[in-house]
């Protein structure tokens, strides 16, 4: 597997679904700052509710080609596969929930501290593996560090600013850590 972050600011995304599992992977989406388009033919009363502007029906060929990645959670099967077919076919990556053999990538389990995110995955393998180790990133990895990456992204500005170096930038981002006793 290759680790990327997407940028919400830079891709266009899509979710496609009907229930929780699409209610949930909204959420998770939006935690990273995304504003996705929300598609379902069939939704939950508690998507309908999450998703404000949905688009009441399965996105057509032609819509699919506008994305740069899609998720796809609720849906049988045969209606995933086709969907991730058209997706693949006009160059979207795709994740169906729960479908490994469907998934040009897979969702990580994420840990969000300010700008700082950490995640775990197994490339499908165990979401209940990569869960358990997201819940070791969150004790290990308190809300402290949102603060502290803040601090130091300031500072690296600064020093930036005088034309400091990458090993000057690592040993005061190290030194601040340390007088906040995260390291």
């Amino acid at each position: 597997m290759i680790p990327l972050y997407l940028d919400p600011n830079q891709a266009r995304i899509a979710l496609i679904g009907r229930g929780a599992l699409a209610v949930r992977r909204l959420e998770w989406l939006r935690a990273g700052g995304a504003v996705p388009d929300v598609w379902s033919d069939a939704p939950s009363s508690d998507l309908l509710v999450a998703a404000q502007g949905l688009q009441r029906c399965l996105p057509p060929p032609a819509d699919i080609e506008a994305y740069h990645a899609i998720w796809i959670a609720d849906l049988d099967r045969d209606e995933a596969d086709r969907l991730a077919c058209l997706a693949r076919a006009a160059g979207v990556l795709v994740n169906v929930e729960d479908v490994p053999a469907l998934c040009d990538f897979h969702t990580p389990a994420v840990v969000r501290r300010g700008r700082l995110t950490l995640a775990a995955a197994t490339g499908g393998a165990s979401p209940a593996v990569a869960r358990m180790v997201r819940e070791r990133l969150e004790t290990t990895f308190p809300g402290a560090w949102g603060d502290a990456l803040d601090e130091i992204a300031q500072s690296r500005t600064e020093l930036r600013e005088r034309g400091a170096g990458i090993d000057d930038l690592i040993a005061d981002a190290r030194a601040r850590l340390i007088s906040r006793h995260l390291v």
